[in-house]
Parts: C-alpha cells; structure tokens; sequence
C-alpha cells in the first residue's frame, strides 16, 4: 500500500455523501471510484466529488489492484455478500450498519475476517459521535456510571423514502437498523453485555411489511437498564434522543450535542479532531488500516449486539 489510502465507495445516496464529505478532511485518503445502481448519478457524483471511476459494478472494483478499502453504504440485504466479496479480493471494507439483517450472514462476515486478517468494520456511528465519546471518556476515568438510559429513535417515514427524500430500492427496518444504534451503545458504553432483552412491536404497514412502531428493553450483566422507543409514524421532532441516567450526573445527547438533565450545554467540540460523526468513524478505519490492527466497531466488536437483535426478532416472531 502506498502512503496514500486508495478508496472506493458503492452507494451514493444519503450516507455515501456523509463519507464522502467527510473523507475530504482526511489527509491521506483519496476516494478513486464511485460505484451505485444508476449510472448517470453515479457518473454526477463521482464528478462533483473528483472521483475518477463512475461503475455499477463493484466486482469490476474489486478486480483493481490499487485500491485498498472499500466502504459499503448500500442496500442493507446486499451490506454481509459484499462485505465477504470485499474481504476475498484483498480489500479493508467498513460497511454502514447495520451489518446484516440476518445473524448467520453477520457471523459468515466475521469469519472471513479472521480467515484473511483485514480490517472489517462496521458503521456503528454513536461509538464516535463526540457527545457520546465525552460520556464514554467520563465512564472510562471512573466519573460515571450509568444506571439507565431512556431513548427515543423517531422518524416520519410512512412510505420508502430515504434521507434525501428519494423513493428506495429496499425497506429500512427499525429492529436490524436504527435499534442497532443503541443496543451496541448501550452495551459498548455499560463495558457489559446484554443479557435480558425484551420487545413488542405495533402493527405492520401494509405495503412494507415492516412494524412502524416497536419497544425494546435491554438489561446489562452489570445491572444497567435501557429503554428504547422506535418509530416511522412520528411527525416530529425526529431523530434520536439518548438520556444517560447515571450515579454523578446526567446526559442528554442528541448525535453531536450534548447537555445535562438541568438543559446546561457541555462544550464538546474538543472531544475529537471533529464534530463530524461519520468523519470520525472513517478516520477510524483508516487509522486501523495504518496500524494493522481492528479499529474500535470492528466486526467482531459489534456482532453480540446483532446476537441480541437476533433473539428479539425471534421473540416478535413467535
């Protein structure tokens, strides 16, 4: 590999302009081919960004031998195939959660991780948000210790539409998406598994198939509690809300801003080298990349939290 980190990146929708836009305050990298399903998008992309190669076809990428990594932000079914097509043409791959949506596809991606060594890493965006590194960093030095967290992931998605307020070409699901976000967090930021988890969910809608609201309550090893409510029916104000219950104070996060439970801001623009999530977490693989090691939400780091969504589905199935 070269001083420079060759890229490609296959989706340009929503996310795959988040990487994109960070990557470019990242010394070192170069993002070398664009790969998605319409071509002449890709092709608008690839040159407001500078990209070189404009392609449908990731195998044709993958058939480069000067690229290096590969960031996944496609369709979540197709997230676990190309992440092992990646691994086995010799290229580093973080793929936007969630990994999977189903365990068995998660745990074949782990293992052609350990068979070929490269960096596998997952989009587990709130590990990196500077407002939850600034609680992690509390908990770390032995500041705070959480007793619960209380958190709310609301969006108003009643038919396929994606961030950009385009129409998909697959179905999001709160469980294997948006869930993902907090059951990995709160496990990650207890410093201990998940050993009691419990849902229900609302109805289907009756075109995608999918629940459109669903509760989720999680226990730690350690005792810490979580609550989480999901919903595609709330009409604002829409995101996710974490609040941090704890022994000394408490948080309340929303991605990149954090407070406390009396409304005071905390300063957290020092935290890290940015206030820019995404950025942080690609920083992250590429650093791994450098080093040779697995960067913090590697595979194998995030899988128990897919293990937990696993039993839940099962659990709302039965």
């Amino acid at each position: 590999m070269s001083n420079t980190i060759r890229v490609a990146l296959a989706g340009a929708g929503a996310f795959g302009l988040k990487h994109l836009d960070g990557i470019k305050h990242i010394d070192g990298v170069e993002v070398v081919a664009l790969i998605s399903r319409d071509l002449d998008k890709t092709r608008a992309v690839a040159d407001q960004y500078g990209i070189e190669q404009a392609t449908t076809d990731l195998d044709e990428v993958l058939a480069r031998d000067d690229i290096d990594a590969v960031i996944l932000c496609t369709p979540t079914q197709m997230h676990a195939r190309q992440a092992i097509a990646c691994m086995q043409a010799g290229k580093h791959v973080q793929v936007e959660i969630p990994l999977c949506d189903v365990l068995a596809d998660g745990e074949d991606v782990l293992r052609a991780q350990q068979e070929t060594g490269l960096v596998a890493m997952c989009g587990h965006t709130r590990r990196f948000n500077p407002s939850h590194q600034y609680v992690h960093q509390r908990i770390e030095a032995g500041e705070f210790n959480i007793q619960q967290m209380d958190v709310q992931t609301y969006f108003f998605r009643r038919t396929n539409m994606n961030a950009l307020g385009e129409p998909r070409s697959w179905t999001d699901h709160l469980l294997w998406h948006h869930a993902a976000h907090t059951v990995d967090l709160f496990a990650y930021q207890c410093g201990s598994p998940v050993v009691q988890a419990n849902a229900v969910q609302g109805p289907k809608h009756p075109e995608l198939g999918i629940a459109m609201d669903m509760s989720i309550q999680l226990k730690a090893a350690n005792g810490a509690i979580c609550t989480l409510s999901l919903s595609f029916n709330n009409d604002g104000p829409l995101g996710t809300f974490f609040r941090y219950i704890g022994d000394t104070a408490t948080y309340i996060a929303r991605y990149d801003d954090l407070i406390t439970g009396r409304d005071e801001v905390i300063d957290v623009s020092k935290v890290d080298v940015s206030m820019n999530g995404i950025e942080l977490q690609d920083r992250e693989f590429f650093a791994a990349i450098r080093e040779g090691r697995q960067p913090n939400a590697s595979v194998a780091s995030v899988l128990p939290c897919y293990r937990v969504l696993h039993d839940l589905e099962q659990q709302l199935e039965a």
